[in-house]
């Protein structure tokens, strides 16, 4: 046989090998498919969405251990068969069947460990939308609760984001269902997580950033007051390659760069932390965080970073161990071996955040410096707080033998919630919202030591309705730490307070100017509204006069005739006065009720064309809110100025904020630091994001003295605190001897009562103090 012929048969064997094998590989793979396809349908087309239905029914059966897998099979197939059969026909923008989104979304939810019935529901949420199927039809086959589920779900398909009042009646609706039933936010957020994965098959760009707004200003949020973490960053991750591609591109990329070695040192630190942790301090897992592109995006912003490696925090060891009494035996060892930085612990296991969030937290230097010059981050948490530390309220299904569960109800931020819904109109619903739901918290004590959860900026009459209405309603005098303090002053985290009642007090309307928990705002207005109507009118029409006059020099007639169309509603006398009652209450902003009279009567103010530039800037600042665009600062006026933020308060873009003169040039802090109180006034220099300088309020007051020493000095303070400025100041002695001042004053804030506000503390403060009055406020 010629070497040519041998080459040939050898060829001829290693084919009929290979056609062997091969067939072998399918005879496997079709005796595969078919144990998959097993009760479920085998149309072509579903051939590979049954597989992942058959997935998630396994993942299920994993984690519901009480409930047998068939039957957790036949729920989800129900559901599955009821769905697929409902969109027949449909397709999704990629060209796969429609069907393929509520499994792929059930699969995104599965993350949360959830019951039946929100599988259920979250299979069927676009059925009643998008097929000729109804809510009852569901309720009929499936019951009540997915019945409700996916009524709210279809509900909010109807949510567009745009940050105007004509969509806050929408955006109200998908509240009132997550303080129903939180269930529904689950199964919307699944639903919006997948959206965003796919979101690239939308050919119009515009509808691909709205839809990241979207997500980013309210879903995004919610998850993260939610406690559920893991959908939190998913979404941001999402929105930031759509609003920010080459950010995030880049960040991605410097980020890849590190990743061997931050393996590596995980790795190392992981043996090293179970040598140096003593013997009977059990280890669960260690493993490592490192930040998403979106709050690495933003943190770099904020310190005006220009690498990522700069981000001493950009990555965090996690240690879990079995019980809390050896989280802080681990701690104590870690704080033994290596050097702590000092304020960057904080004990969440004592003082839980709002969302139940527990773990103790610390940074230490030393951790193998021949990878990792910086300092490392360490989370030290048992199993259970990791569970909710990853999936948040979702941690607290308990199965019953059907796979049904009830979740919690009872969460701080779901009873304010509700509140807000209650006791909240449209024009005021989101203001409420971002003021009540989604702040900072800060944790204050009564004088018994038990915990009150406030918003950050709280006052002791937050403290106090936070406690009870009817202390706030009494409220006379506070002492914080054991010092009596100004009823608008600010709490801090940790401090004590004390309420002192009055049986003859009663709620001031200048609290509603200081006042940040809805609790308080409402009790405080529901007392003004039923008590002092008429005072309320007369107030709101001051303040609208007052911006009347600064922006289109015109005040209201004595029928109110300006207000005769308000919200696209022809109002009658009362309702006219009601407008100056929400004015008059801070339930509304007079630029809002300009901006309704423009955009629905044909009123006169339309002829004056200063609206021009004053719609211009309050669009532009809404642009700047909610793009995240990080516009200039202005420093002295001026504008290129070098400058870096202070570290004591870590002002971010868009805070109020004021210069301070260094040797090493211009250091940003926000505008109530406390650090500054001790700095010299004179290095001071105003500062103000561009578009967003406040116009604030000019006023004309006469106050009267006793003619001491020290009584300037004492006034001047009080005006430095409550951040006014003097243009101009003259004064006179009557025949009695007491000294007349009248002051031209300029406020950053539109604050209508703050002339109020100063007269009760001048009252407290200046013992010298006879009298004051207003002349004049616009």
């Amino acid at each position: 046989m010629s070497s040519i012929e041998l080459i040939f048969f050898l060829f001829r064997i290693e084919n009929k090998v290979k056609s062997c094998i091969l067939f072998w590989r399918e005879d496997i793979l079709r005796k595969y498919i078919k144990y998959m396809q097993k009760d479920l349908p085998t149309t072509t087309d579903y051939f590979h969405i049954n597989i992942l239905v058959k997935s998630i029914i396994d993942e299920v059966a994993g984690y519901m251990k009480n409930v047998s897998k068939e039957k957790i099979a036949e729920e989800i197939q129900k559901a599955y068969i009821y769905a697929r059969n409902a969109h027949e026909g449909q397709l999704r923008k990629s060209g796969d069947p429609y069907i393929i989104h509520p499994v792929e979304a059930t699969r995104e939810l599965l993350i949360l460990r959830p019951d039946i019935v929100t599988i259920q529901s979250c299979l069927l949420h676009d059925v009643p939308e998008d097929t000729d199927k109804t809510v009852e039809d569901i309720r009929a086959t499936f019951g009540d609760e997915v019945a409700y589920i996916t009524a709210g779900m279809e509900k909010l398909s109807h949510l567009r984001y745009r940050w105007e009042e004509r969509t806050i009646g929408s955006l109200r609706k998908m509240f009132v269902a997550m303080s129903e039933d939180v269930r529904v936010i689950f199964v919307k957020l699944a639903d919006r997580l997948h959206n965003m994965k796919t979101i690239g098959f939308h050919s119009s760009k515009e509808k691909q950033e709205r839809i990241a707004l979207e997500t980013l200003n309210i879903y995004a949020p919610i998850a993260d007051r939610l406690g559920i973490f893991d959908f939190k960053e998913a979404l941001e991750t999402e929105c930031f390659k759509i609003l920010y591609p080459e950010e995030y591109n880049r960040i991605r990329e410097e980020l890849e760069i590190f990743k061997e070695a931050q393996d590596i040192f995980a790795t190392k630190v992981k043996q090293l932390i179970i040598d140096t942790v003593p013997e009977g301090v059990p280890i669960v897992d260690i493993s490592y965080r490192v930040k998403s592109p979106w709050s690495i995006y933003k943190k770099m912003q904020r310190k005006g970073y220009e690498r990522v490696q700069d981000l001493y925090d950009l990555f965090a060891l996690r240690i879990i161990t079995d019980s809390v009494h050896h989280c802080y035996d681990i701690l104590g060892t870690i704080h033994t071996v290596w050097t702590p930085v000092p304020n960057r612990f904080k004990d969440y296991i004592a003082l839980p955040k709002e969302n139940g969030y527990q773990s103790l937290h610390t940074t230490v230097v030393g951790m193998f410096y021949e990878f990792r010059t910086q300092p490392t981050e360490i989370q030290i948490r048992t199993l259970a707080m990791h569970r909710q530390a990853e999936i948040g309220v979702a941690a607290h299904f308990a199965y019953s033998e059907t796979g049904q569960s009830k979740t919690a109800q009872d969460a701080y931020w779901a009873a304010e919630l509700k509140e807000i819904l209650n006791n909240s109109e449209d024009s005021e619903f989101m203001t409420e919202m971002k003021i009540g739901v989604f702040d900072d918290r800060i944790f204050a004590f009564t004088p018994k030591g038990e915990i009150q959860v406030l918003p950050k900026g709280s006052t002791p009459v937050d403290f106090a309705y936070s406690v009870h209405s009817k202390l706030g309603d009494n409220i006379s005098i506070a002492r914080v730490n054991g010092k009596v303090v100004h009823l608008d002053y600010e709490l801090r985290n940790g401090e004590s307070v004390e309420i002192i009642t009055d049986k003859n007090k009663h709620p001031n309307i200048t609290w509603l100017s200081f006042v940040k928990t809805t609790r308080a705002r409402e009790c405080i207005k529901a007392y003004s509204n039923r008590s002092n109507r008429g005072e309320l009118i007369e107030k709101g029409r001051f303040i609208l006069n007052a911006h009347l006059l600064k922006h289109f020099n015109k005040t209201l007639d004595k029928d109110l005739s300006l207000l005769k169309i308000i919200d696209g509603k022809t109002l009658d006398t009362e309702g006219r006065e009601n407008v100056l009652v929400q004015l008059g209450n801070l339930s509304r902003k007079p630029s809002s009720v300009i901006r309704s009279v423009l955009e629905n009567s044909s009123s006169e103010l339309h002829k004056l064309k200063e609206l021009g530039e004053q719609v211009k800037k309050v669009i532009h600042i809404e642009k700047i809110k909610t793009k995240g665009d990080i516009p200039e600062l202005i420093i002295g006026g001026e504008k290129n100025i070098p400058y870096r933020f202070a570290n004591c308060c870590s002002p971010k873009p868009l805070d109020k904020v004021v210069g301070y003169i260094t040797r090493d040039g211009v250091n940003i802090h926000q505008i109530d630091c406390s650090s500054l109180k001790q700095q010299d006034f004179d290095r001071y220099l105003p500062a103000y994001w561009e578009g967003m300088k406040s116009q604030g309020l000019n006023i004309r007051a006469e106050m009267v003295f006793e003619n001491r020493i020290g009584v300037l000095k004492k006034l001047t303070e009080i005006f430095f605190l409550m951040r006014i400025n003097i243009d101009e100041m003259n004064a006179h002695i009557d025949t009695d001897g007491f000294s007349h001042v009248v002051f031209s004053l300029k406020t950053e804030e539109e604050d209508y009562y703050l002339f109020e506000r100063l007269m009760e503390r001048v009252k407290v403060s200046i013992k010298e103090f006879k009298e004051g009055k207003l002349l004049e406020m616009k």
